[in-house]
């Protein structure tokens, strides 16, 4: 199914979940959570490194 979404929309989707997962797993690894995003929602290299920035960026300072 994520194959129909269009990058921008499966990109979204992609962070919503990551986190989603965040809030609902807080101990477990981002990387580990933008991997499982980034093959469930089939993103290519330049989306999932976008969402790797968008989230290792954030202020929350919980970004490892």
């Amino acid at each position: 199914m994520s194959s129909l979404l269009s990058s921008g929309e499966a990109v979204r989707k992609a962070a919503a979940f990551v986190a989603e997962t965040r809030k609902a797993e807080p101990s477990r690894f981002l990387a580990s959570i933008l991997d499982e995003a980034g093959m469930r929602f089939n993103l290519t290299p330049l989306d999932s490194e976008a969402l790797n920035r968008l989230f290792s960026d954030a202020p929350n300072g919980s970004s490892t």
